[in-house]
């Protein structure tokens, strides 16, 4: 196998020239990076990767971490993870997706560092010990969502206004006279699911309706969202059979509505309306009538994300920065006026 020596050999040049050529960290003339290129391809010699990410203190990797993702991942994660590409592609960076559940980082402590330049960090929550970590360690740091009030000053970070979705969502079905909502929201912690839930209260207070705690609840971790969306509407419409419409936080919780409304002998939209924080689902097929939501446009919030760390990776000297991407109600068949009572019919009353 050859060697870097080889190469200088045959190309007549000196080894550190040989490095520079490959490495790019100091300009060689176009003249002799082609006579080293050339001797590199008659020898069919490759560097070392590794050799050379540890000799540049740099390995051209972004990670990306969301772990507890399953391995199916959404359309969101999806689109997402091609904004990101889109940017690391022509950059010359290769992307380290992580989904490691966060039980398995927890039980494993002397785990190796992750192999990456810069990390885009996934679903924050309160105490998130990643971000506290990466901060630890200098590590270039974008994150996809609030932080938590004590990281917001310190990392950048990518985000709808979801304070302005919680609200939004609210606002259109109290414009079509509905008064019990539910809203079926994210894991509490989240930073997503505290500022949701606080823009679905401001409407409701800014219209007059009294909030009902009983009315915003809270996805456990552990379940699937589709799970979750089932057995607590079904609960909920069961125990409160005024609630006339229900927020979803996705598309997935979403489906479990529509077979606890289905298994209820609950219409929608006639009965029931149904919204959620998610848009262009491949779930979409399955939503009869079809859902109405709200589209994040999670391609643009990975490829900014991308951006900002890849810029922090290229400077000494980082800036912390915010960028919002506008969000859009897109509206669909699953939304009606309110109606004036919801009757409950059991399949298993013949």
């Amino acid at each position: 196998m050859a060697t870097i020596d080889d190469v200088a050999r045959t190309a007549g040049v000196s080894k550190s020239t040989v490095s520079s050529v490959f490495s790019q960290k100091r300009p060689i003339s176009r003249e002799v990076s082609e006579r080293v290129l050339a001797a590199a391809r008659k020898l069919n010699y490759k560097p070392n990767y590794w050799a050379r990410s540890l000799a540049n203190k740099t390995t051209r990797i972004i990670g990306l971490n969301m772990p507890g993702e399953q391995v199916k991942f959404s359309l969101f994660h999806l689109s997402l993870m091609n904004g990101v590409l889109s940017e690391c592609s022509p950059s010359g960076y290769r992307l380290l997706v992580n989904a490691l559940p966060h039980s398995y980082l927890n039980e494993v402590p002397n785990l190796a560092s992750e192999p990456v330049d810069g990390d885009i960090l996934l679903d924050p929550k309160e105490g998130d010990n990643r971000i506290a970590e990466r901060i630890r360690q200098n590590l270039p740091l974008v994150v996809v969502g609030r932080p938590p009030d004590d990281f917001e000053s310190k990392v950048s970070y990518v985000d709808n206004d979801n304070v302005a979705n919680g609200r939004k969502v609210t606002e259109y079905l109290l414009l079509l006279g509905h008064k019990r909502i539910l809203f079926l929201n994210a894991s509490q912690g989240k930073t997503v699911s505290s500022d949701r839930g606080y823009g679905y209260r401001r409407a409701l207070e800014a219209a007059g309706v009294p909030f009902d705690p009983q009315l915003l609840t809270y996805k456990d971790p552990e379940a699937t969202s589709s799970a979750f969306g089932y057995s607590a509407s079904k609960e909920m419409l069961e125990k409160h059979p005024d609630i006339t419409a229900i927020i979803t936080d996705t598309d997935k919780m979403a489906l479990g509505v529509y077979r606890a409304a289905a298994e209820l002998g609950i219409a929608i939209p006639d009965q029931l309306s149904v919204a959620a924080f998610s848009d262009d689902s491949v779930f979409a097929p399955e939503f009869k009538p079809p859902l109405t939501g709200v589209k994040l446009f999670s391609e643009d919030l990975g490829r900014e994300a991308a951006k900002l760390l890849i810029e922090q990776c290229s400077s000494e000297h980082r800036t912390v920065k915010r960028i919002l991407i506008p969000t859009e109600l897109v509206e669909r068949g699953s939304c009606a006026g309110a109606p004036r009572e919801i009757t409950i019919h059991r399949r298993d009353e013949g």
